[in-house]
């Protein structure tokens, strides 16, 4: 059974809608909000977005990643033939930069935190050695 928005939350599709015609008839001079093209919204709005993969692809901490080992690395193929170099890394900036900010914003000098390890649920910035 197909569960669309419009059907299971009226509000939330309409709000949604109301941005769409906003970016539509207006002209955006904020470089981050870039319009994207439809078949990103597509792939972003895809099966892949139930998925995390954490570390580099064919060695990730957990399994159930081969698919998107594949995406990765073809990501990195185009992006090293795009920028003529030998190396690309595709990865977004995302977990790092969370635990950073969340640092700096309750965190004062010389506090301490539960750094947990990674097969107990914890994060690379947790003082892993990767």
């Amino acid at each position: 059974m197909a569960y669309f928005l419009e059907q299971t939350d009226s509000e939330i599709f309409e709000l949604i809608f109301e941005e769409y015609k906003r970016q539509n008839e207006h002209l955006e001079m904020i470089a981050s909000e870039n319009y994207t093209f439809p078949s990103v919204m597509e792939a972003m709005g895809s099966i892949l977005t139930n998925k995390y993969a954490e570390g580099y692809p064919n060695k990730r901490y957990y399994g159930g990643c081969e698919v998107v080992d594949k995406i990765e690395n073809l990501a990195i193929e185009r992006a090293k033939k795009l920028f003529n170099c030998q190396f690309a890394n595709v990865q977004a900036h995302s977990g790092s930069q969370a635990n950073n900010a969340v640092y700096h914003a309750l965190l004062k000098p010389y506090d301490k935190i539960l750094g947990m390890d990674l097969s107990c649920g914890g994060h690379l910035t947790h003082g892993a050695k990767v």
